[in-house]
């Protein structure tokens, strides 16, 4: 089994189990993120609440620990979100930032935590900015390149501002839909799957645009 095999599944539990050649992708994710501001208007980071599939969030939850039948503390799930940031942090917590044009770079996790909302775990993270900015056009992407993951806007309230000025408007563009030829290529990524350095999942990304006039 490959590396980004192992680094993927990961992002809750590290699937050793599980072979490449099952049904692509394989892990589906439905997502919620927040974009914070300080007073001073830049941009701080972003806050993501990402909600994982119930198939994949039992499989995870085997063998962790609790005290009580069908519920998990955060705490006793500390672990197994210390194990999702670790294994995130190698593909950039698939989560990628424009200003105005240029790339921005994200610091480590923080705030990072689990929830369980039978049958679902959901991830809680907080990517700060290495620098704040204050662009008028602000781009954020979430996707998986090599589309192992799934990504998909949750359908309630998918992008939030937190303390932006009151002129700041932020819309989101859903992935296009797969061209014919795109889609075999797709039918065809477990027999023949991406190089890990791939960047094929970012015409399938979900975009999160904020503007600042």
């Amino acid at each position: 089994m490959i590396k980004r095999m192992y680094c993927c599944c990961a992002i809750v539990l590290l699937l050793l189990s599980v072979n490449r050649a099952e049904a692509h992708p394989h892990v589906w994710v439905t997502f919620h993120s927040e974009l914070l501001y300080a007073v001073d208007g830049t941009i701080t980071g972003v806050r993501h609440a990402w909600t994982f599939d119930d198939m994949f969030s039992a499989y995870a939850l085997q063998g962790t620990s609790h005290a009580k039948k069908g519920q998990y503390t955060r705490e006793e799930l500390a672990s197994l979100a210390q194990t999702n940031v670790d294994s995130l942090k190698e593909y950039d917590y698939f989560t990628y930032a424009r200003a105005d044009g240029k790339k921005l770079k994200f610091a480590e996790p923080v705030d990072y935590w689990l929830e369980y909302k039978n049958p679902s775990l959901i991830l809680h993270f907080t990517l700060p900015l290495k620098v704040p900015a204050a662009p008028r056009a602000m781009q954020i992407e979430v996707y998986d390149p090599s589309i192992f993951v799934d990504f998909e806007f949750a359908k309630d309230k998918p992008v939030s501002l937190s303390g932006a000025p009151p002129q700041c408007l932020a819309t989101y563009d859903l992935p296009h839909q797969p061209t014919a030829a795109e889609q075999a290529q797709l039918n065809q990524l477990d027999a023949v799957p991406l190089d890990p350095s791939s960047t094929y999942g970012e015409i399938f990304a979900n975009k999160i645009l904020v503007r600042c006039p």
